[in-house]
This record gives C-alpha cells, sequence and structure tokens, in this order.
C-alpha cells in the first residue's frame, strides 16, 4: 500500500468515526437515513458533476446494474446501523459492525466454499469473536437480551459492509467508475427508494429537522467524503489492505462514545475494540 493510499483511509476512519459519533446523537431512523441522503446528493452535486463531464465514464447496463446495487445494499446499511444505534451503545455498534465483516467472510468461506484458512486467519476471527463477546458485556450481559440485540445489529451490519465493499472494489477497480459517482448514485438512489416511506412520515421529519439539524448537516457532509476516501484508495489498493487499515476507526468510535457519550466500561470496551482491530488484521494477512 502506498503512503497516499494509507493517509486517504487514515483521514477515512476519522471522517467515519466522527459522523457515526454525530448519527448515534441525532438517533434518528429512515427519516434521518433520508434527510441526510438527500442533503448529501445536494452538496456533492456539482462535484459529481463536474467529474462526470471531464472523466466521461461508460455507463451500460452493468454499470448501471452496480451502481444501483450499490445504492440498495447501502440503504441497508445504514437502517440496520441506525436500528442498532437506536438499542445499544456507539461503543459497542460500531465495533462489532466494523469487525464482524472479515470475520464472517472466512466463516461463509469455510462453511460454503470449504476453503481451509491458515493458522493466522482462525487466530484472527478468534480475536474479533473474544472481542465482540468482551465489548458485549459477556454472558450475563448478553442474556439481559439487551446488549445481546445489539450486538445482532452489529453482525448484521457488519455483513451488509463486507458485501457493499466487495460490490464497490468492483465498481472502481474493474468497471472504473469514479469513485464519486458510486458514492453519489448510492445518495441519490438511497434517497428515492425512501421518499414514498418517508412521505407518510412528514410530521416525524420536521421535528426531527428542527431538533437536529446541524448534526444532520454535518453527516450529510461527512459521509460521502469518508467513503470517496475509501474507495479512491481501493482503485490501486487491495480490499485485503484496505480492510483492516479501516479498522483504526473503531478505536476512534470507541473513545468517542466512552468519553464523549458517556456510556461506561471505557477500559473493557478499549481493550475490545484493539483485540478486534488485531483479529481483523490477521484475516487481512492470511
Amino acid at each position: 500500500m502506498t503512503g497516499f493510499a494509507l493517509a486517504l483511509i487514515l483521514i477515512a476512519a476519522f471522517v467515519h468515526a466522527s459522523w457515526n459519533f454525530l448519527a448515534k446523537r441525532v438517533g434518528g431512523g429512515a427519516p434521518f437515513v433520508w434527510l441526510f441522503a438527500l442533503l448529501s446528493a445536494v452538496f456533492y452535486l456539482p462535484i459529481a458533476a463536474g467529474v462526470i463531464l471531464w472523466q466521461k465514464p461508460h455507463i451500460g447496463g452493468v454499470e448501471a446494474l452496480f451502481l444501483l446495487g450499490s445504492a440498495v445494499l447501502h440503504l441497508f446499511y445504514f437502517l440496520f446501523l441506525q436500528r442498532g444505534y437506536a438499542h445499544g451503545d456507539l461503543s459497542v455498534v460500531y465495533p462489532v459492525a466494523r469487525g464482524s465483516g472479515p470475520m464472517l467472510a472466512t466463516a461463509a468461506a469455510i462453511a460454503v466454499l470449504g476453503e481451509r484458512p491458515t493458522a493466522g486467519a482462525m487466530a484472527g476471527a478468534a480475536l474479533v469473536v473474544a472481542g465482540v463477546f468482551i465489548i458485549s458485556g459477556g454472558l450475563q450481559a448478553l442474556k439481559k437480551g439487551h446488549a445481546g440485540l445489539s450486538v445482532a445489529y452489529g453482525l448484521v451490519t457488519g455483513v451488509l459492509i463486507a458485501c457493499y465493499t466487495l460490490w464497490d472494489k468492483v465498481s472502481v477497480s474493474t468497471l472504473l467508475l469514479p469513485p464519486i459517482l458510486v458514492d453519489y448514485s448510492s445518495n441519490l438512489g438511497r434517497a428515492l427508494l425512501l421518499t414514498p416511506h418517508v412521505l407518510r412520515r412528514r410530521e416525524e421529519v420536521r421535528v426531527l429537522w428542527s431538533r437536529s439539524k446541524r448534526d444532520i448537516l454535518w453527516v450529510a457532509l461527512l459521509t460521502p467524503l469518508s467513503y470517496i476516501l475509501v474507495l479512491t484508495a481501493m482503485v490501486s489498493t487491495p480490499v485485503s489492505y484496505v480492510a483492516p487499515a479501516r479498522e483504526v476507526s473503531v478505536l476512534i468510535a470507541v473513545a468517542m462514545g466512552t468519553g464523549l457519550l458517556d456510556e461506561g466500561h471505557a477500559g473493557r470496551r478499549m481493550v475490545a475494540a484493539v483485540l478486534i482491530v488485531i483479529g481483523v488484521v490477521l484475516l487481512a494477512q492470511n
């Protein structure tokens, strides 16, 4: 990985953790996802239009399919992420979601594809599992149901992260679609897909906007920025390098959740986050 790609990913990690902190603080569901997707589409329209006019990318049937698929995958990702934040802490849901993707991919490869991972990969998966277990509070917390539901939403979100990362990697490195176009199409498509649902909840949208306008505006600005930086790095860098480098955001998010949101259990959750990051790095190198 080049120094430029690493710099992009590290900046993206901080931006990503920051918008997740704001999203947790807003505490909105589908109306929140619709609001910031629509605003992102408005804010980034001049940049997207400029890139399209400059690069003139080929958009045929296959490219259109991948752009639509990205919008659908990201829609479900954001909805499940917000559901997770509604039921649990940022310092639980975020690291579980970010760390579970590589672990679940390894499990699927063993069960479905008959792959036999190395000892290092198995150790990495074990560390992720241990980190998730510790960050959830152990067996007693899981038995209470609340932590278990938070972890469940985090795991589903992790599956969606793995899916859209691989999907969008093909878009930018094989189909050669500009990263800004991939992300912009996702934001616009997400807003359009949610519009019929949100039209029936106009009052909820109005209350949410009046209560959290500033945070929503920041999320609308930061969310595309974080992913455009990652997509730009993935143009010339393998996913197996990008994925573990992004996990730095886990440590940042846990620090924000425990320090700024007073979620508690700072020491335990930070140890668990470190285990998850190490586990993902081991998975990526095997």
